[in-house]
């Protein structure tokens, strides 16, 4: 996958950390740094497509923090006055900023749950929110790299933004044409105690067929033929997950802070389950 010989990879290896020497000298810590090629690891094995939006994402997050330049100023002095890339690429006020705040919110309740770690799952978590006529992936808000674990605490490196999220936000969209005062979504960890938890709670799961979910895209599709012949209201997805494809649960609200405050709900109700 990375197109390089065995006889990198033993340099690398070898190098005792030392490759991640230049990215240091730049403002990227360690931590950060290997997050970051955790996320990307994950993107590639599942769609090469999403591991290049993650990268322009976490590049376009770390100049538009301004992280990069006091070790691009120390190699071209001429550029002390300079702030294009936190211009271009930092926080801007748009027409629509009001859903980003509000996903951001969202998150921040997140971020500040000791509980919610509980029930995140591999392949970590993101929250996704339909402004107002929404009807594309690009126009949903969500986090670009997704919400991960760090330091027993769930932790976003990145402010949300329009289209940040392809899986979830088709999820969110299909849940959308079938109950159209949805407009969020958030995943969470799939198991058996899971399943009694939301059991218990009284929360009714649409389960999705394990046979017909192989890839990103049959789980979509076996999701929009399940929601047609749905005749209550969903309020959470089942995917049963498949080989290489990790078992969610997906929750739905009318809006960001809504599905993680049912999120941490679930938490601590999974946290209480036997």
């Amino acid at each position: 996958m990375l197109g390089v010989t065995q006889a990198s990879v033993s340099l690398y290896l070898k190098s005792d950390g030392r490759a991640a020497d230049p990215l240091q000298s730049l403002g990227v810590s360690q931590e950060d740094a290997d997050l970051y090629a955790s996320l990307l690891a994950e993107d590639l094995k599942k769609n090469p497509v999403y591991a290049v939006s993650t990268l322009y994402s976490l590049w376009s997050d770390i100049l538009g923090r301004g992280v990069m330049c006091r070790g691009h100023r120390s190699l071209h002095p001429e550029l002390s006055q300079c702030d294009v890339c936190i211009k271009v690429f930092g926080s801007r006020e748009t027409p629509t900023g009001d859903a980003i705040a509000h996903v951001a919110e969202a998150v921040r309740i997140v971020e500040g749950s000791p509980e919610f770690v509980g029930i995140m799952p591999q392949v970590s978590v993101n929250i996704a929110f339909a402004p107002e006529g929404a009807s594309s992936v690009q126009e949903i808000v969500a986090v670009p790299g997704r919400i991960v674990k760090v330091g027993g605490r769930a932790r976003s490196f990145m402010r949300p933004e329009y289209g940040a999220s392809t899986h979830v936000a088709n999820v969110l969209l299909a849940l959308m044409f079938h109950d159209r005062s949805i407009r969020a979504s958030m995943n969470v960890r799939y198991d058996q105690k899971m399943r009694r938890t939301l059991r218990r709670m009284k929360v009714h799961p649409l389960l999705l067929g394990e046979a017909d979910v192989k890839s990103d895209l049959e789980m979509i599709s076996s999701l929009r033929e399940a929601l047609n012949r749905a005749t209550s209201p969903v309020e959470a997805v089942i995917d049963p997950g498949a080989p290489g494809l990790e078992p969610g649960v997906y929750l739905f609200a009318h809006d960001a802070v809504e599905v993680v405050r049912l999120g941490l709900k679930v938490a601590r109700a999974y946290l209480a389950e036997l």
